[in-house]
């Protein structure tokens, strides 16, 4: 551009998400990690009290909004992100009284918490929900495509169509 060459950069930042070249998300997942950890560190070292109710409103104020930042766009794929996203919220399920000695399943039952990777997936539903119903500026047709052959549909008409793609496909 102009007479100067441009770099070629493995990562960038936008709009607060970390993007890679080859499109993984592993560097978000850390940076939010790292983050999440971090606040959940000053929470540990600050609140004596740590009732329930207290300990849910903060971890809900401060720490999963980490994590659910434009997640749409960087929903993690590999089994290693996802368990280390989950590392934190089940640090801070330790963290709650009375939860000692429980499984990670029973401590977010007891609270009535979904997983992060679940709330994830009803974050996409959602943003479909939405596209379907013209409530955002996406149109459903620029990211889906509806399966012509309604076959085997139960009462609706929106089975979206599922492409096998190669690594030869464009």
């Amino acid at each position: 551009m102009e007479g100067s060459e441009l770099s070629e950069v493995s990562y960038k930042k936008d709009l607060g998400v970390w993007v890679s070249s080859d499109m993984k998300c592993s560097k978000q997942c850390l940076h939010d990690f790292n983050k999440a950890t971090r606040v959940l560190g000053m929470i540990k070292r600050t609140i004596r009290f740590k009732d329930t109710r207290v300990m849910q409103s903060l971890c809900k104020t401060l720490v999963r909004p980490h994590f659910e930042y434009c997640s749409s766009a960087w929903n993690p794929h590999y089994i290693k992100d996802k368990q280390l996203i989950e590392k934190v919220q089940r640090k801070f399920t330790k963290m709650i009284k009375n939860m000692e000695g429980k499984s990670y399943e029973e401590r977010i039952h007891c609270l009535r918490l979904w997983s992060l990777e679940e709330r994830r997936n009803r974050q996409d539903l959602i943003v479909v929900f939405k596209m379907c119903n013209g409530l955002s500026r996406l149109k459903l047709n620029e990211l889906f495509t509806l399966d012509k052959n309604n076959r085997g549909i139960r009462g609706h008409s929106w089975k979206l169509a599922k492409f096998r793609c190669t690594r030869d496909c464009q």
